[in-house]
């Protein structure tokens, strides 16, 4: 499977911002016709060597919560996918790197502004629901907190192996939020 394709739309295809530091391979997901946005962290490295954003166990975990085909998923006139970070940020002590802050700043409000008929956001990680909710306040207060959303935002845990203690320890996500996220989903009909 190739990178999917963006059509016509500008994209950060080309995008060399952070070439000082990391090694530029920008992937994204977009299509004038996609209902809904998914803005997680930055691709992991599976998903860099590939091209193919949520690539890895992240990424069948996630679709799982959506309840999502991976036809489904990679369809860019469905789907849209913009990490917080294009690139992969490299390996960190305990996991991948932080996103580059660089990027969000620089190409979100552009790329954003070609997807007129998303209907549902989902902010995946830390990273995602600072830059868009705000910051003070924990990744689990923020998804324990997910009705003060709104209906078109809704945020979420990183889908990550790495993350099965938070699953553990916070039941009601699996419980209250996942069903809700099914629900909207359907409701877009994807």
């Amino acid at each position: 499977m190739k990178q999917p394709l963006c059509g016509d739309l500008i994209t950060p295809s080309g995008c060399r911002l952070c070439q000082d530091k990391l090694e530029p391979n920008p992937v994204v997901q977009m299509g004038r016709n996609a209902r809904l946005l998914i803005i997680g962290q930055a691709p992991g490295l599976k998903v860099h060597q590939t091209g193919i954003p949520w690539n890895d166990p992240s990424g069948r975990r996630l679709r799982q919560w959506l309840g999502m085909s991976p036809e489904v998923f990679y369809d860019a006139d469905k789907v849209a996918i913009l990490p917080m970070g294009f690139c992969y940020p490299g390996r960190g002590k305990s996991g991948d790197n932080p996103p580059d802050p660089r990027c969000a700043p620089k190409w979100h409000a552009t790329l954003l502004g070609q997807l007129p008929k998303i209907e549902l956001t989902l902010l995946i990680g830390q990273y995602a629901q600072r830059h868009y909710l705000g910051k003070g306040r924990s990744l689990t207060e923020t998804v324990q907190d997910w009705r003060a959303c709104g209906p078109h935002r809704l945020p979420l845990p990183h889908p990550s192996p790495r993350n099965q203690l938070w699953f553990k320890r916070h039941p009601w996500f699996e419980q209250e939020l996942v069903p809700e996220l099914q629900r909207r989903i359907g409701q877009l009909g994807l």
